[in-house]
């Protein structure tokens, strides 16, 4: 099945939903129903959306998964909050780092030491 189309071909606008039927019953039903949120995303926002689920929040799982730094991932985690629209009183906390995880990650390689006196900064 196709994806929803969420931006008119031709001037950009938003497009709305009008049409759902029962591909059971054949019953039609007309009216103008709003999209979920995550039907607007780009296609790299879900992608990272679900990466970030399927590792429970943890920003080190998910760091592991895509390969990318610390600092990156918590640019794209805010990167998709934004996307969704979400103001912080809807936004969940980021799941905070502990000095241990930025130092273990550190040691490891996996962020350079730019990449842990940012995130140390981050931190409480």
């Amino acid at each position: 099945m196709a994806k929803v189309l969420t931006r008119c071909p031709v001037c950009e606008g938003t497009l709305t939903i009008s049409e759902l039927s029962c591909s059971h019953c054949n019953t039609h039903i007309q009216s103008q129903f709003e999209g979920c949120r995550f039907c607007r995303l780009a296609p790299e926002h879900l992608t990272f959306i679900e990466t970030f689920l399927r590792c429970e929040g943890n920003i080190s799982k998910v760091e592991k998964e895509l390969g990318l730094s610390y600092p990156t991932v918590r640019n794209r985690l805010s990167s998709a909050i934004t996307a969704l629209q979400l103001t912080e009183s809807e936004a969940p906390a980021p799941p905070t780092l502990q000095r241990r995880d930025v130092l273990d990650a550190l040691a490891r390689g996996e962020i350079s030491a730019e990449e842990a006196a940012l995130a140390l900064r981050d931190l409480p």
